[in-house]
């Protein structure tokens, strides 16, 4: 089995438990044995090494956070709860502050379990070189605007080129990619069509695609089981089929117990606002818009533009129109 992982991919293993990390190391596991075939371009290593950084330097920001001082008034210092709320917020000042320096230092040591099994799957990849060649190919792809790939950014043109390059004719490819240079704009959960034919043409195969691990797993491995990507799935379903507002509410509640997305969860998030009328039509409600405004405040950069100004619109107070006067 050929299996191709994208960058954004294994940027994600930054929000799985330890748990599910240690379900990823199967994978590893299947690798050896020569059950699959992990290709890895070069460009994939260098794109993951300039964004590790931003990704852990979001998670660190919002454990720091996590610091709140609440505040006092002069009336609730004569009682004796007072003493013992101030001592267990000192106590939970220093196990944080203890907790963040544990954090940082297995960060700068890349000694974080996701470094340890990313690292792992790296050792037992099978390379694909970028070459003077691979770039030119790349460049001349996007020059005649065919996918994938950003105006201004050959990286995904490059790890094409190399897959197209590297696999055997007569060999299917799974490819796991949460990025819109790769999925179609009819369905989001299928390849482009030029992609898909392309390969066809030249490797007489097909291109099995999947938007998240969990489900490429949940497919071939079924005994990998991500328990923590497992949980929002089932979270995310119910909240897409919820039939009242009463399931609305439940649905959100169990949501705003994760920090962490990936970018396809969080869109699909966004498009349930205007695809379910039990969700969009309690938007305001308090815990329907505190979750909406967290999702929107910590992972706007990655929701579709066009998704992003309806939620902002959805969101806006009532009677706020700029052309109020």
């Amino acid at each position: 089995m050929n299996l191709f992982i994208d960058t954004n991919v294994f940027l994600s293993f930054y929000h799985l438990s330890n748990d599910d990390l240690e379900e990823i190391h199967k994978l590893t596991v299947l690798i050896e044995k020569r059950e699959v075939t992990l290709w890895l371009t070069e460009q994939v290593k260098d794109e993951f090494k300039r964004n590790r950084e931003n990704k852990i330097s979001e998670a660190m920001k919002k454990l720091k956070e996590q610091k709140t001082k609440p505040q006092f008034p002069q009336i609730c210092k004569d009682y004796e709860e007072y003493p013992e709320i101030r001592e267990l917020q000192k106590q939970y000042s220093q196990k944080l502050s203890s907790l963040t320096k544990k954090v940082t230092d297995d960060v700068t040591g890349s000694t974080l379990k996701a470094d340890q099994k990313i690292k792992e799957l790296f050792a037992k990849s099978k390379v694909i070189e970028t070459t003077n060649e691979l770039v030119a190919k790349a460049r001349f792809r996007m020059d005649v605007r065919n996918p994938p790939g950003k105006d201004g950014s050959l990286g995904d043109a490059i790890n094409w080129e190399g897959l197209l390059e590297s696999v055997e004719d007569n060999q299917k490819l799974y490819l796991i990619a949460d990025d819109k240079d790769y999925y179609s704009v009819l369905d989001e959960y299928k390849l482009k069509e030029f992609l898909s034919d392309e390969w066809k043409d030249k490797k007489s195969e097909e291109v099995v695609f999947y938007r998240r691990l969990s489900q490429f797993f949940k497919d071939h491995y079924p005994d990998i089981k991500l328990a923590t990507e497992l949980e929002k799935e089932l979270a995310i379903r119910n909240l897409v089929n919820s039939g009242n507002f009463a399931n609305t509410h439940s649905a959100i509640s169990k949501l705003s117990k994760y920090a962490e997305f990936n970018k396809s969860q969080v869109n699909e998030l966004v498009q349930i606002c205007f695809t379910n009328d039990q969700v969009g039509w309690i938007i305001g409600d308090d815990d329907v818009e505190e979750f909406y405004k967290s999702l929107l405040d910590n992972h706007g950069d990655v929701i579709e533009d066009e998704l992003k100004l309806k939620l902002e619109e959805a969101l806006k107070p009532a009677g706020s129109d700029d052309d109020d006067a």
